[in-house]
Parts: structure tokens; C-alpha cells; sequence
């Protein structure tokens, strides 16, 4: 088996260690990131249903970023979230607006009861650039 290839945010990597993962693996040309969620420099969530969404997609634009990528490269996402019924649309608007232009990515979305103190969860997988 190889190594894996993982591939740190800056500013966060004592985080991803004191948790014991990986925010991102690198593998045959693809990024397989781990869930993010609102949390700031501390691990702490932001206060708010909004401001998590917008930490999550900076978390996961930092990831993107430090493999060479951007969101026009991510090709599958899942999304999961705390009483999608109540919360979905706050979130949404927040969610399409790093969304990009179509073709957009496939896309599973969860409904789930909770995320560790957190309403919004987004893990992705992209296409490495050539």
C-alpha cells in the first residue's frame, strides 16, 4: 500500500492531529476531503446556522487551495445537515453562492440529528489538476 499524500490548511494541521485525520488525501488525480464544518482556528463552531455554512466553504476553499485546486474542480459533494426541514433554506442561498456555473457537481444531501455541535457538514472529492 502507498502512503497516503495528505494535504494540510494553513493554520489548522494542530487541529486535524489533535482529532487523529486528514483534512484531504491526494490519490490517483483525485482530492478526497474530509467533512468541514463552521469551526474557527480552535475547533469551536460558530455561533449561527449562516455563519457555519460560510466557515465551512472558507475550510474548504483553504483544503482546495492548498492542493492546487478551487471549487470549479470538485466533481461529487455531500452534504449533510441538522433539521434540513427547518434549516435548508437559510442554508441554500449561503451554498449556491460557491456553487459556481453549471455543470454543477453530482450531489447527495443528508439529513441527519446531529454533527457534534455543528448544523452544516460538506465533504467533497475533486479532480486534481493535470
Amino acid at each position: 500500500m502507498s502512503k497516503r499524500d495528505a494535504v494540510f490548511p494553513p493554520g489548522r494541521q494542530a487541529l486535524y492531529e489533535k482529532n487523529r485525520y486528514s483534512p484531504a488525501i491526494r490519490s490517483n488525480g483525485f482530492l478526497f476531503v474530509s467533512g468541514q464544518v463552521g469551526s474557527r482556528e480552535d475547533g469551536s463552531p460558530e455561533p449561527g446556522l449562516e455563519a457555519q455554512v460560510r466557515r465551512a466553504f472558507a475550510n474548504l476553499n483553504a483544503i482546495l487551495a492548498s492542493a492546487g485546486c478551487s471549487f470549479d474542480d470538485v466533481v461529487d459533494v455531500t452534504i449533510f445537515m441538522v433539521d434540513p426541514e427547518t434549516n435548508f433554506e437559510a442554508a441554500w442561498p449561503i451554498v449556491m453562492a460557491h456553487w459556481g456555473a453549471a455543470p454543477h457537481p453530482a450531489l447527495t444531501g443528508i439529513g441527519v440529528t446531529w454533527l457534534y455541535g455543528f448544523q452544516f457538514e460538506i465533504k467533497v472529492i475533486a479532480k486534481l489538476p493535470d
